[in-house]
Parts: structure tokens; C-alpha cells; sequence
């Protein structure tokens, strides 16, 4: 019984030894290890614009496709395009025969249901005069019931008959009105002041109407004076988008230059939202909202030009920032290399942090304490194109690691040890982990 428990005894000590080994072994590696080198900058504080990017193109704020309402053969074919026009000025002939024919012919009825109801009133009063000289002979029993009975049936028959005239003058006037309406449609004036942005179509080519169906589009013409870019903006920026933001402009024929906009409206529906395709969309197919943007600079636009519009959607005054690229999102560890969760914590400015609850990512900065690294749980809010707004984990002054990538992103861990400045030139870089 006393050698199982001194070969117990034994086993115990010999594993507390070889844990104690194993630890010395460890730190030893650890301490043997060659410091980071990095780049660090002070916490700053720093005016921040947000911006969200959108690609699109520049279009007239006023343009209008130009469709005949009638169909048939361009015999006159007035502008060109390109060319200014005045609101009233020919656009363009189609060949009218057809429809003068049918005026023709509409009035001829019209004439006709006229003359039919001059006749039907002349027939009305004859009627009614026999009435009541039927009525006066059939009261003095002069004739007989059946004679004063006919009289009273024609006078009926004569005033229905007037009636249904009427009527027929009255839908001949509006077949009339409907055909000289179409000849006129064979004729197009411009609706506005513009230019020709768009021309389609040629002299003697058949176009359609857009009496039964959309028509054939001739041309557009456009108020180039007022020009919008029109751009796409994903789902996840959208709700950043207000109406009188104000946007940078790049027009990619205008490479010099940068114009200013203001936002005049916002999509309510995405762009690809057709629920009644048959064919499924492709999962990486990105939802869109178009942003419309007034330009308020004038310059030799076109339509369908490409354009990059940068909405300046929010601020910040004095805000509290970091490099962009200092923020990192990591599973901490401590210097022993292993996860910092459940109650673990770091000290950050201050106050206590919490690191990776329940081993999950958190968003991480290095704050540089002599010759090693702490890493610092913090939140952040806007960002620009270089500097992150710090809501919470640091102070202004604290020296933050702000490159290399590599090392914020892998190599760095809370304690290790980091070199800076002209030393860090003489620093091989840590080979990437397997």
C-alpha cells in the first residue's frame, strides 16, 4: 500500500516538473522571438466626411422620347441629330393619305347624318300638325278612333326618329374629330426647348403607333442646360442617402476636372427588382437603388456619359481618429498566446476592456507601451478615406500601430514586443504563419 502511494507521489511530481519544463521552454521560445517591426501614430482628433462611392451616368434632367401616335411612312424628316430646336419647330411629316382619307370620308358622314336629321324634324312637325288636326276632326267625331289612333302613331314614330338623328349626328361628329385628330398626328412639332440627342430613325422608314402598343421611339430631345448624374447605390448605403446632400462628381470625359451636386432624389425601389422574371438572379448580382444628383456647374455634357459621384452622407467636428488601417479585427490572445475570453480582460486607456467574449472577433487596435504592444478592444463610428472615428477604448495621445499590414493583421499579439523608427529597418519580418 506504501509503494502505490509513493509511485502515485512520483507520477504526480513528475508531471508537475515536466508542466513547469514545458512553461520555462515556452516563455523561452517566446522571449527568443525577434520583435515586430511597425509603424505607429499618435490618437489624433480630426474633421471626418464620410463619403459613399456610386458609379453611374450623366442624363438631362428634362428629356423626351419622341413616339408618333399614328402609324406609317416619315416623308419629312425636319432636324438632325444634334441640332438645337425651339419648342414649336418641325420634327417630323408622316405620309398622310390614309388618314386624309378618313377625315374625308367621316365628314361625309357627318354631312350626311346631318342632312338625315334636317329631314327627320321636317317629317316631325308634318306629324305633328296631322296629330293635332286628327285630334280636333276625332273630338267633333268626324273620324273614326283608328284614323286619330294612326295620326298619334306617326307623330310618336316622327319624334324617335329625330331623336335617333340626333344621335347619329353626334357620333359622326366624333368619328369626324377622331380623324382629323390622326391627320393632325401625322404632323409632330417639337414639345419643348432642346437639342436632338438622339436620332432613330430616317426618311421613308415605316414607323408605328402608340395607339395599340409602345410605338416607334424616333428621337429624343433633351434640355442639355440642366444635367443629373444618375447613379447606383447598394442597399447597405442607401439609407445614408438623403435628399441636399452634397456629392463630388467625377465625369470620366472630364478627367481635370471635379463638379460639384446635390442630391434632388432618392429611389424607393431597387433597380433589379422585377419579381416576375422567370429566370432566377445570380446570388453575387449586388441590389441597387438608383440616386439621382443635380450638377450645378454647366459644361459640355452629353448624355450617357460615366460618372463618379462621392455623397458626402455624414460628419464629424473634432472627432477622436485613428489610421484607418489601425483597426483590426482579431480573436485576441495574451501573451501566452492564448485566447483572451470569457472574463479576461486588457487595460485600455484607462479603463477595463473585454476581449473576445466567447472567443468571438472584436474590433482591435495596438496601443505601443515602451517596447511591446497592448491590444486594446475599441469602437468605432464614421470614416473618411484615411482615419477611422474612435468612439470608445482610446485617448487622445496614445501612439497606435498604424502599419504594416501584415503585422496588424497577423503577426502582432497583446504583449509582444515591437520595434520602431530607424530600428525597425533592422528587423527581418516575421515569417507568416502556415
Amino acid at each position: 500500500m506504501a509503494k502505490a502511494k509513493s509511485k502515485s507521489k512520483i507520477i504526480i511530481i513528475t508531471t508537475v516538473v515536466a508542466a513547469g519544463i514545458g512553461v520555462a521552454v515556452f516563455a523561452a521560445m517566446r522571449k527568443s522571438d525577434p520583435p515586430v517591426a511597425v509603424e505607429t501614430e499618435k490618437v489624433a482628433r480630426r474633421d471626418l466626411v464620410e463619403t459613399v462611392v456610386a458609379n453611374g451616368k450623366i442624363e438631362p434632367v428634362v428629356q423626351v422620347k419622341i413616339s408618333p401616335e399614328v402609324s406609317g411612312e416619315i416623308t419629312q424628316l425636319a432636324v438632325k441629330e444634334g441640332q438645337r430646336i425651339s419648342k414649336g419647330d418641325l420634327l417630323v411629316k408622316i405620309k398622310p393619305d390614309n388618314y386624309l382619307a378618313a377625315s374625308n370620308s367621316a365628314a361625309a358622314s357627318y354631312h350626311l347624318s346631318m342632312a338625315n336629321k334636317s329631314t327627320a324634324a321636317a317629317n316631325l312637325e308634318k306629324a305633328r300638325l296631322d296629330y293635332e288636326r286628327s285630334t280636333g276632326l276625332y273630338q267633333a267625331k268626324l273620324i273614326s278612333g283608328a284614323d286619330y289612333l294612326t295620326a298619334k302613331t306617326t307623330y310618336e314614330v316622327a319624334k324617335t326618329t329625330l331623336d335617333g338623328s340626333a344621335e347619329s349626328v353626334a357620333m359622326a361628329e366624333a368619328s369626324l374629330q377622331t380623324a382629323t385628330a390622326d391627320l393632325s398626328k401625322t404632323t409632330i412639332y417639337s414639345p419643348l426647348d432642346g437639342t436632338v440627342s438622339k436620332l432613330n430613325s430616317q426618311l421613308g422608314e415605316r414607323v408605328v403607333g402608340t395607339a395599340m402598343m409602345a410605338g416607334t421611339e424616333i428621337m429624343t430631345i433633351a434640355d442639355l442646360n440642366t444635367m443629373e448624374a444618375r447613379v447606383d447605390v447598394g442597399e447597405v448605403d442607401v439609407v445614408l442617402a438623403a435628399v441636399g446632400q452634397k456629392a463630388r462628381l467625377e465625369v470620366d470625359s472630364f478627367k481635370d476636372k471635379k463638379f460639384n451636386g446635390v442630391v434632388t432624389d432618392v429611389a424607393n425601389s431597387a433597380n433589379n427588382n422585377d419579381t416576375s422574371s422567370t429566370v432566377s438572379s445570380s446570388s453575387t448580382d449586388a441590389t441597387k437603388f438608383q440616386v439621382k444628383i443635380r450638377v450645378t456647374e454647366k459644361d459640355a455634357f452629353l448624355p450617357g456619359m460615366s460618372v463618379t459621384a462621392y455623397l458626402e452622407t455624414r460628419s464629424r467636428s473634432n472627432a477622436l481618429c485613428v489610421p484607418i488601417q489601425s483597426v483590426t479585427i482579431r480573436v485576441p490572445t495574451n501573451s501566452a498566446g492564448t485566447n483572451l475570453t470569457g472574463s479576461a480582460t486588457v487595460a485600455g486607456s484607462g479603463n477595463t476592456n473585454k476581449i473576445g467574449e466567447g472567443s468571438k472577433p472584436a474590433d482591435i487596435v495596438f496601443v505601443v507601451e515602451g517596447d511591446h504592444v497592448k491590444a486594446v478592444q475599441v469602437k468605432y463610428g464614421i470614416s473618411d478615406d484615411n482615419y477611422t472615428e474612435i468612439t470608445d477604448g482610446l485617448k487622445e495621445g496614445q501612439e497606435v500601430v498604424s502599419g504594416g499590414p501584415k503585422a496588424i493583421n497577423r503577426d502582432l499579439e497583446d504583449g509582444g514586443k515591437v520595434v520602431t523608427g530607424a530600428a525597425a529597418a533592422q528587423i527581418k519580418p516575421k515569417a507568416a504563419a502556415n
